[in-house]
């Protein structure tokens, strides 16, 4: 247990540096461009599932936060609500960039996140014009936005800040996955989860949908611990929105409108994961 705890300390510890400047440089680029990405979504119109999954896969500061805000006042539509959550990867990316994952892993993984958020959110958007539900009055509020990001604080702070929460996540999420590898087995869980290509993204599916960052860190270091496939982290990964889906049922009237969006969501990101799995992708 103490050797269980030693090497989830090291190799936590040894992540905070590279943390910080990842940190660092998003507060920075979110900084310089949060008010010009606003405007670009606001004025997507009909081409917002694209331009939604091109600024989700881009981390940004509570992004799934404003776009969940935009759909409540009705701006967006649902499907560029929807492109933005598939295509939103919360914390996944500081952390693969962190552990020097293989860029080609890390394009993939955001490619097919923006490709399947795309062609989602058009699908929907489709199908909510033939069915007349897109006609809504606009209606704007001023709706916070701070649940998640802590820019007024200053970029510094607020990467430092940012560092220490996911430092902490990562050390606890660590420490249970090599307790349950000890006395499971690597083997064992791995093979349970892929030997099932149904159960694995499923269950990655539930995990996406904790709404803070818990998510894509338990799904990110369970993925580079090997305990997970590709499609399954993807699954779940995709089902991922963050603190967005919290802010879903504080700001969006109509907790039946709240649970479909939720249910629609997870729906995709799990059909996809169950797909990649069949076909056997890996990278």
């Amino acid at each position: 247990m103490v050797d269980i705890l030693l090497d989830a300390m090291v190799d936590s510890i040894k992540l905070i540096p590279f943390l910080f400047v990842t940190y660092l440089m998003m507060e920075y680029i979110e900084h310089k461009t949060k008010d010009k990405t606003k405007k670009t979504i606001k004025k997507s119109g009909r081409y917002g599932p694209f331009i939604g999954s091109v600024l989700g896969v881009f981390p940004q500061c509570g992004f799934s936060v404003s776009a969940t805000n935009l759909y409540a006042t009705r701006v967006i539509t649902l499907g560029t609500l929807i492109a933005v959550y598939l295509s939103t990867s919360d914390e996944m990316l500081p952390i693969f960039l962190s552990e020097a994952v293989p860029l080609t892993t890390i394009l993939t993984i955001l490619g097919i996140k923006f490709v399947v958020g795309m062609i989602a959110g058009f699908c929907i958007d489709f199908m909510m014009r033939i069915r007349h539900k897109d006609k809504e009055e606009e209606k704007i509020i001023d709706l916070c936005e701070k649940e998640h990001c802590h820019c007024e604080h200053g970029i510094v702070k607020s990467a430092f800040k940012h560092t220490l929460n996911i430092f902490i996540f990562i050390l606890i999420i660590t420490i249970i996955i090599n307790l349950g590898i000890h006395l499971i087995g690597e083997e064992q869980i791995s093979g349970f989860l892929q030997n099932q290509p149904i159960l694995g993204p499923v269950i990655a599916g539930g995990i996406g949908l904790i709404p803070n960052c818990a998510a894509s860190v338990i799904l990110t270091q369970m993925y580079l611990e090997n305990v997970i496939s590709l499609a399954t982290v993807i699954s779940g990964l995709l089902v991922g929105a963050g603190v967005g889906l919290a802010v879903l049922f504080k700001t969006n009237k109509g907790i039946k409108e709240n649970v479909q969006i939720i249910a629609l969501l997870y729906s995709i990101g799990v059909i996809v994961g169950i797909i990649i799995e069949l076909i056997d992708i890996n990278i």
